[in-house]
């Protein structure tokens, strides 16, 4: 039996170390994805216990919520896994705008459920906010489609902290997704004192930081795709948060773990964090991760791991 904990209020329980599928069909983030690679990758993750698997409308778009439904499908363990998509982007034209509306959100539930070819998500997140509509509006919306059985969980995503408040009126939010790592803590002292205080469970997004903090990278990587335009991969800043990675890496080394099972095994201490979502784009990458489960850090170590990024 793996390992399992509850989502912050909900009736949710799962492994603690989840799957991000945004390799998984991502056509418009990854140039050159192998999707049968993406399939397999999920399988495994389902097969072994890893069954907190969370997608989006925009990966792909559609694609990686039609690949994820398929495997679940073919695993037969729809029961098994908890299941998280989000949706908001709205295609006008030949851009993408935001739509928090009640009807667009309705619409966006129906349409994941038939591209996951299942009859209920687990966990649906308001993945951007819009400029129009009141927030708690648009909770209510998915209130209605919880009452229903529709939906399990109510998650936003990428929202400040008004916006979050003015969301969570009722108390209807359960999750809250937002970008943090070692390296981009602002969440510690924006949102996580309203989190604790209302019980809302926060996953965190890029938790290695676009693979630095995963250990992967020295003084002679260069980058050539999107990671190029990256500040905290670049000169200076760069060679800083490597010195950072080797003081973690003899952490990692005296447990015989690798710092990226280290680094997630710190976010599972944070108080509002209860499952951490690493993407990956190989099977034995979601198994690898896997492995900060059996990492114990002892509370001297996870004060100088908060003091080295400090």
């Amino acid at each position: 039996m793996t390992k399992q904990t509850r989502i912050g209020k909900t009736d949710l329980h799962v492994n603690p170390i989840g799957l991000g599928t945004n390799a998984v069909g991502g056509h418009n983030l990854y140039p050159n994805l192998d999707e049968e690679a993406g399939k397999n990758l999920v399988k495994s993750a389902i097969t072994n216990g890893i069954n907190f698997v969370d997608t989006a409308f925009i990966y792909g778009p559609e694609r990686s919520e039609e690949l994820v439904g398929e495997v679940i499908k073919e695993t037969g363990k729809r029961d098994e896994v908890v299941l998280a998509t989000k949706g908001a982007h709205k295609f006008v034209g030949d851009g993408v705008i935001f739509d928090n509306s009640q009807a667009f959100l309705k619409q966006a539930v129906e349409d994941s459920l038939k591209r996951l070819q299942t009859d209920y998500i687990d966990l649906f997140y308001i993945h951007f906010p819009d400029e129009d509509t009141p927030k708690n509006e648009s909770v209510h919306a998915l209130k209605e489609l919880k009452d229903e059985g529709k939906i399990k969980a109510i998650g936003v995503s990428n929202f400040s902290l008004d916006q979050l408040k003015e969301a969570n009126k009722d108390g209807d939010v359960d999750v809250y997704q937002g970008e943090y790592n070692l390296l981009k803590r602002d969440a510690e002292k924006e949102l996580f004192p309203y989190l604790e205080e209302q019980n809302i469970s926060f996953v965190p997004f890029f938790p290695f930081a676009s693979g630095i903090l995963a250990g992967k990278y020295d003084t002679n990587t260069k980058f050539d795709d999107f990671r190029a335009k990256m500040p905290h991969l670049q000169g200076k800043e760069f060679e800083q948060n490597l010195e950072k990675i080797e003081k973690v890496r003899k952490i990692a080394e005296s447990k015989q773990a690798e710092i990226a099972h280290v680094v997630l095994a710190w976010y599972l201490t944070r108080s509002p964090i209860d499952v951490v979502i690493p993407g990956a784009k190989r099977a034995d990458q979601v198994l690898n991760n896997s492995k900060a489960l059996n990492v114990n850090l002892t509370a001297e170590e996870i004060k100088k791991i908060d003091w080295i990024f400090r």
